[in-house]
C-alpha cells in the first residue's frame, strides 16, 4: 500500500533545511527532503488487544507542517521512531480486531485517540501521570512493546493517517454514533486540543478572554468554551477576513485584524479596555488586558502578544506548537505576576459530573449538536497527491485554507 512517511536522514534533512529556506516547496521534494509517498508494509497488529483500522479521511495538522518544515525541537526526536507514516488525525472504519477485542465489528465507524501511552505499550503497572488519566503526558514514550513514538503517525510500527491502514490498540478506539458524520470525525482529534486546554483552564463568567490565533486550534477553542456553555466574551485576534467569519461563526464576540504597524495594538487596548504605554524604546507596552489568553500559535510575535495582552495576575495558556524561539519578553510574567500554563493535546477531563476521555467529551458535544466542525473542513485531496495537499495546507492565506485532509 502507498503511505506518506517521513524518513529521517541526514544528507536530506540538511539539503531541505537549507535549501528550503530559498524554496519552501523543496521540503517535500520527492527526492531531495525526508517526505516521500513510498510503498510500505500494511501495518501488522502488535498483539490480540489492537485493532486495524482502515482510513476515511486523514487530517493535516499544523504539527504535521512543523515536522515537514523541520521546525520541531531537537528535544522531540527520541519521541519517534523512522520510519513513520504520517497522520495522528483520523477517522475510519474497523478492518480487523485482536481476540482480545470485544464490541469492535468490521465495519464499525471510529476515531482514534493517537497518544501511545502505557496502555498501548503494554505497560502495567501504569506510569503516575497514565494512573491519574493524563495521557498525554505518559512517561514512557519510548518503551513497551511497541518502538518510541508520541502518537501514531510518529510511530514506525502503527502506521498514520496518511496511509490507507493503520493500527490503534483497543483503548485508543471510539465509536461514532450516527449523529457524527465523518468530517465531524476528522476533526474530533484536533478540536479536543483545544478543548482539554479550556476544560483544564476555563474562563470565570464575565471574563474577557483573548484567543491568539485562528486557525483550526483557535477556531476550536472559542468553539469548546461555547460548546460548554461558559459565559464570556471572547476577543479573536485574526490574520485573515475568512478566518474573522470563522471566529465570528463559532462564537467570537469581537475580532482583532493583525496589521504589520501597531494598529492592531490600539485596537486590541480599546476593546480588552487597557492602556497603551510607551517605553523608551521597543514594542508598546499594555496595562491591563485580558483575564485568560490562549495562545494557538506559537511564534515570537504571537507569544508576546499573550504575555503583554494579559491582566495582572491573568492566565496564559500555550497550545502553539513547540519550537525554540528567541526573543521572549518575559518581563510581564514576573511584573503582572502572570500564570503562563502549557496544554499538549488531550488527556481526561471531567464533563456533567463525570470523568471522561477528552475525545469522548468531543464526541458527546457533537452529538449533542452544541458544536458542528464540518465548515472547518475546506480542501480534501488523494493521497497520490500529497504534494498539493501541503503546499495549501502551507499556504492558508492565498486560497482561505483552514483544514485540509487527505480523503483515502
Amino acid at each position: 500500500m502507498k503511505s506518506v512517511q517521513f524518513d529521517y536522514s541526514i544528507p536530506r534533512y540538511v539539503v531541505s533545511k537549507v535549501a528550503g529556506k530559498m524554496n519552501p516547496s523543496l521540503h517535500w521534494h520527492p527526492k531531495l527532503s525526508c517526505i516521500r509517498l513510498r510503498d510500505v508494509q500494511e501495518p501488522s497488529l502488535p498483539n490480540e488487544d489492537w485493532v486495524k483500522i482502515k482510513v476515511t479521511y486523514g487530517g493535516i495538522c499544523g504539527s504535521d507542517l512543523n515536522l515537514i518544515f523541520l521546525n520541531d525541537s531537537p528535544a522531540t526526536s527520541p519521541y519517534a521512531s523512522f520510519p513513520f507514516t504520517v497522520g495522528h488525525e483520523v477517522v475510519g472504519t474497523v478492518l480487523e480486531s485482536g481476540k482480545n477485542v470485544d464490541n469492535l465489528q468490521k465495519g464499525t465507524r471510529v476515531v482514534v485517540d493517537p497518544v501511545l501511552s502505557c496502555i498501548s505499550r503494554g505497560i502495567s503497572p501504569p506510569c503516575k501521570a497514565c494512573a491519574r488519566g493524563d495521557f498525554s503526558v505518559c512517561a514512557h514514550k519510548t518503551e513497551g512493546n511497541i518502538s518510541p513514538g508520541l502518537l501514531i503517525g510518529a510511530c514506525k510500527d502503527t502506521g498514520g493517517s496518511w496511509g490507507p491502514i493503520l493500527v490503534a490498540h483497543k483503548s485508543q478506539i471510539l465509536t461514532l454514533p450516527d449523529e457524527v458524520d465523518d468530517l465531524n470525525g476528522v476533526l474530533v482529534e484536533p478540536f479536543s486540543c483545544s478543548l482539554h486546554a479550556v476544560l483544564r483552564n476555563p474562563p470565570q463568567q464575565g471574563d474577557k478572554v483573548l484567543v491568539i490565533g485562528a486557525g483550526v486550534i483557535g477556531i476550536s477553542v472559542i468553539a469548546a468554551i461555547r460548546a460548554l456553555d461558559i459565559e464570556c466574551e471572547i476577543i479573536a485576534m485574526v490574520k485573515h477576513p475568512f478566518q474573522g467569519e470563522l471566529a465570528k461563526h463559532f462564537g467570537a464576540n469581537e475580532l482583532i485584524y493583525l496589521s504589520r504597524n501597531e494598529a492592531y495594538i490600539d485596537e486590541a487596548a480599546i476593546i480588552l479596555g487597557a492602556k497603551k504605554l510607551k517605553p523608551i524604546y521597543g514594542d508598546a507596552v499594555i496595562e491591563g488586558g485580558a483575564d485568560i489568553v490562549y495562545e494557538c500559535v506559537g511564534k515570537k510575535k504571537s507569544m508576546n502578544d499573550a504575555l503583554r495582552f494579559s491582566q495582572s495576575g491573568g492566565k496564559v495558556v500555550l497550545l502553539g506548537l513547540a519550537s525554540i524561539i528567541d526573543g521572549i519578553d518575559w518581563t510581564t510574567v514576573w511584573l503582572n505576576e502572570l500564570e503562563v500554563k502549557g496544554s499538549f493535546c488531550y488527556s481526561t477531563g471531567e464533563y456533567q459530573g463525570k470523568t471522561m476521555r477528552t475525545l469522548e467529551i468531543a464526541i458527546e458535544l457533537m452529538k449533542q449538536k452544541k458544536v458542528d466542525l464540518a465548515p472547518m473542513v475546506t480542501h480534501k485531496f488523494p493521497l497520490d497527491h500529497y504534494r498539493e495537499a501541503i503546499h495549501t495546507a502551507a499556504n492558508k492565506s492565498r486560497e482561505n485554507v483552514m483544514k485540509v485532509v487527505f480523503e483515502h
